[in-house]
């Protein structure tokens, strides 16, 4: 079995850890393109007939929600990902504490029958 330096293994060890971004769990951050639709109406059916409101602004405002709708996706794709990677994580560690206890139990084996101890466990 391979050892790795102990530098080395606490390294390993920062870059595995589960991730530890904070969760958005703020009034902003519930906004939906319904919100939006609503402001949109509201703001139709208030504005002045009059005066209308300039196509280069309802356009520019239209443009905002989509990029904002494209941001807010990606934070929800990201944050999947990185689930999905502290799981991997996870299992990756159980894993090594799994193989790392066998090989401490194969090793334990092979001393015993080496030392000619009658009622060693045989090795597999």
């Amino acid at each position: 079995m391979e050892t790795i330096p102990p530098g080395a293994q606490a390294a390993l060890d920062r870059l595995n850890a589960p991730s530890t971004m904070p969760r958005a769990d703020n009034a902003l951050a519930a906004l939906d393109s319904g919100d939006f639709l609503r402001l949109l109406t509201t703001q139709l059916t208030i504005q002045d007939p009059l005066e209308p409101v300039n196509n280069e602004q309802m356009l520019a405002q239209m443009a905002q929600f989509s990029s904002l709708a494209a941001t807010t996706e990606s934070g929800a794709t990201l944050e999947g990902i990185s689930d999905k990677l502290d799981r991997l994580i996870a299992a990756q560690e159980a894993a090594r504490a799994a193989s790392e206890a066998a090989a401490e139990a194969a090793r334990a084996a092979a001393a015993a029958s080496a030392a000619g101890t009658p009622d060693a466990p045989p090795v597999a």
